[in-house]
């Protein structure tokens, strides 16, 4: 029943991450255009230049702002995250119990003791 659980959540976390993957796509452009121009930002000798890279600057994270639905992609990706550590961490104890090995140095120590 977990797995089942598991499973449902991940995919709506993976329809919620395709669905929101153009926003995405859009705010790691927007953000790296925003690096670029405060890198130009800082550069800039006069005030003339410092004004237009600022008002340039400005559009740009308005862009980014406008993808803000961004979040929710970045969201489902670590819920799907979350989800895969969780299903390989219940396999991981279902094989270590089906395990003979451990099985029998357990009862050895038992029977040493």
């Amino acid at each position: 029943m977990k797995k089942l659980g598991l499973l449902v959540i991940g995919g709506i976390a993976a329809f919620v991450l395709i669905s929101n993957l153009g926003s995405l796509f859009g705010l790691a452009v927007s953000l790296l255009f925003l690096y670029l121009i405060l890198k130009q930002f800082l550069k800039a000798d006069t005030t003339l230049q410092k004004i237009a890279w600022g008002v340039f600057g400005l559009f740009i994270l308005l862009a980014a702002a406008s993808n803000i639905p961004a979040i929710l992609a970045i969201v489902a990706a670590y819920v799907l995250y979350l989800v895969y550590k969780k299903w390989n961490d219940e396999e991981a104890v279902a094989n270590k119990d089906n395990d003979p090995f451990v099985n029998f140095e357990k009862q050895w120590s038992e029977l040493n003791k």
